[in-house]
């Protein structure tokens, strides 16, 4: 008895095994779905040294702007590789969220509005994770990648549920306690597997208790979990998708989240610290925007040629700007009421510009945008109703803050 049930549940799982570890099942799962990638640009880039540059002005600071491959379009010339790249993203350039706080502006950017009492709201990741999960995926719905970087593990899921709450890889690129034990054998692993199998599930057939099948959707995604182990492996990778990437943190970063992206996982966030730039801002951004403009390249390419980048949208985004003005300590400090950040990928029109600032980079001019418009335009660009709600006991709760429109002009 038990060697047949070991049999079909050994089958079973090395089934599962195989589907998330062959390239080309995982690329057509993430092709049938929507997935984000957040580069979270930690403690605050300048708008002026990145996305919209001001050069000539007392604001502008010492670097030139480049003329991209979008005619009329110029960035920083801190960003070469990305002014080649921009016929897949969409600049916003006229974000206006007020709140220069890191703690507050965290929050803001993190849930697209400002918190109420009596009420949990979720954070970005959670609710993407909700809407573009699959209730039965082996594979995490969620990870959020070092965010020691940022100095304390940030995010929760919120009225949604602990289900949503990400999977923090905060002291290496692996996540802990989910690798077999080397005293075990695999094939030790699989019989063992195969009995709780056989036992659990004539327990839920004698049991009939809806609640048991909670407890086996659980217990499957940790095995799941499990399997999916090598998908934080870059050694795995070749030698030249490796070398592509190059050897930074952030860029084998870049290189996981791509690699769990095509195995179905719907949010991933690479943090990249530290921004805030309040003393030489010019040699911090020199430094930063070197590894930013070569992993971000280096990322759309790989989706792209994988033919994921349709199925995709990469954000880019920290929770506020830096000062037009140039502080005592040649820094930037902190600034919330004209920045930029970026779309690229899935639902969004490539090559544009949305919005405007004045010339000295203090005010928007044109296009004004707030962090709750920003989330409706992530949710319409992935296919999610702006305008949806959730239902909070008898309250309802809409999935942008209230009055929150998304900007067309940027979407596909």
């Amino acid at each position: 008895m038990l060697k047949a049930a070991g049999t079909t549940a050994a089958v079973s799982n090395m089934a599962a095994v195989d589907v998330l570890s062959q390239p080309a099942l995982a690329s057509e799962l993430a092709s049938q779905n929507k997935n984000v990638i957040l580069l979270w640009l930690a403690g605050g880039a300048s708008q002026l040294e990145t996305w919209d540059p001001k050069p000539g002005r007392l604001t502008g600071g010492p670097f030139a702007k480049l003329q991209t491959s979008i005619p009329g379009v110029e960035i920083s010339e801190l960003l070469p590789k990305m002014s080649t790249r921009l016929d897949e993203t969409a600049i916003i350039r006229s974000l206006n969220t007020k709140i220069a706080d890191h703690g507050q502006g965290y929050f803001l950017m993190d849930r697209g509005r400002v918190p109420e009492p009596g009420i949990q709201f979720p954070h970005l990741g959670a609710i993407l994770s909700h809407e573009l999960g699959q209730v039965d995926s082996r594979v995490p719905d969620y990870v959020s990648m070092y965010t020691s970087t940022e100095g304390r593990r940030q995010g929760s899921a919120g009225f949604l549920g602990a289900r949503y709450n990400p999977m923090f890889l905060t002291d290496k690129m692996v996540p802990e306690d989910i690798q077999r034990l080397e005293s075990l054998s695999d094939a030790d692993h699989q019989e063992r597997a195969a009995l709780r199998d056989f036992l659990a599930k004539r327990f839920v057939r004698d049991l009939k208790n809806p609640a048991l099948g909670s407890h086996e959707n659980a217990y499957e995604r940790v095995r799941g979990l499990m399997a999916s182990d090598h998908l934080f492996d870059i050694e795995r990778e070749p030698k030249s998708m490796r070398d592509h990437y190059g050897p930074t943190q952030f860029g084998q970063q870049c290189l996981i989240a791509r690699r769990l992206v095509e195995a179905g996982v719907p949010f991933v966030k690479v943090a990249r610290a530290w921004w805030d730039s309040h003393g030489q801002n010019f040699e911090t951004h020199r430094e930063l925007c070197a590894d930013l403009d070569h992993c971000m390249s280096a990322l759309l390419d790989d989706l792209k040629q994988r033919g994921l980048l349709e199925s995709t949208l990469v954000i880019t985004l920290g929770e506020f700007g830096r000062t037009p003005k140039i502080n005592g300590s040649l820094g930037r400090d902190h600034f919330a009421n004209a920045w930029s950040c970026t779309l690229s990928g899935c639902g969004v029109r490539g090559g544009t510009v949305f919005g405007k600032t004045d010339p000295d980079g203090k005010t928007v001019i044109e296009g004004e945008m707030n962090a709750g418009d920003l989330f409706a335009t992530i949710f319409a660009a992935l296919g999610i109703p702006h305008d949806k709600e959730y239902m909070v006991g008898s309250r309802p709760i809409p999935i942008a803050d209230f009055g929150s429109e998304p900007c067309s002009e940027v979407l596909a």
